[in-house]
């Protein structure tokens, strides 16, 4: 929400990172992922979560501390408070499982929703898909790298603009332009899958559906920006090869 409320974004970055009429897009688009990077740590909180390979699907915070509570009295040798214990614990449990049971069944109300069907089938069934392993090829990133490159490394030829239409037709064709591809970029922002990892710009896909309208004019103007001077931002262009 924070990031949201911030729709000087476009205008305050973009003046900075302006020197003599001129923009410099690798410091733009970095300046513009950090800041959003800044309040997405601003308003997220980070927890640490334990899971044990024989942890019940059912285990909540309630039951494990009733757990702990009745390990205690029986070292403490209170038969009295152990049995109270007892009975909070299977209190808890029934509640749990009564929760889970739900849970399950919530799963299969839409039949129209095929993702979250499978997503109960499989918590019926504990199903696990297997990562597949990595080829341990040594030269597996140079590969990739000449093959992401070689466009640039076969292209001797000087960028340089098109030419512009006449003077009559610019101004109509300029909002023309800058009207679709603000829609576009709306557009794009809004079908992102925010179940996918992020990208080598390291925004979740989360934080861009939900912040689409206040995101699609600077992203817009770097993509102007990136179109007339013939460049890509080198984090929008990186690749990260990561080992199982």
């Amino acid at each position: 929400e924070n990031l949201a409320s911030r729709s000087h974004l476009c205008s305050s970055v973009l003046q900075a990172t302006t020197n003599s009429e001129t923009t410099d897009l690798e410091e733009y688009m970095s300046s513009v992922t950090s800041y959003i990077s800044k309040y997405i740590d601003d308003v997220t909180v980070s927890k640490s979560i334990t899971t044990q390979p024989n942890q019940k699907p059912w285990m909540t915070m309630k039951v494990h501390a009733l757990l702990k509570s009745r390990d205690s009295a029986f070292r403490a040798g209170d038969k009295d408070t152990l049995r109270t214990a007892w009975a909070k614990l299977s209190r808890a449990i029934r509640e749990a499982k009564h929760a889970h049971t739900q849970r399950i069944h919530g799963h299969f109300q839409s039949s129209g929703d095929i993702r979250h069907m499978w997503q109960g089938i499989q918590s019926i069934t504990n199903y696990r898909t297997a990562s597949p392993a990595c080829d341990s090829v040594a030269s597996l990133p140079g590969a990739l790298n000449s093959f992401y490159a070689w466009f640039e490394a076969r292209n001797d030829m000087t960028a340089r603009n098109t030419i512009p239409p006449p003077e009559d037709q610019n101004r109509s064709s300029e909002i023309w332009v800058a009207r679709n591809l603000k829609l576009d970029t709306l557009d794009t922002l809004c079908r992102v899958n925010p179940r996918k990892a992020a990208g080598p710009d390291n925004i979740p896909g989360r934080v861009l559906i939900e912040c689409a309208e206040q995101l699609a004019d600077v992203f817009t103007d770097i993509f102007k920006i990136s179109l007339s001077s013939a460049v890509i931002p080198t984090c929008l262009k990186t690749t990260s090869v990561l080992s199982q």
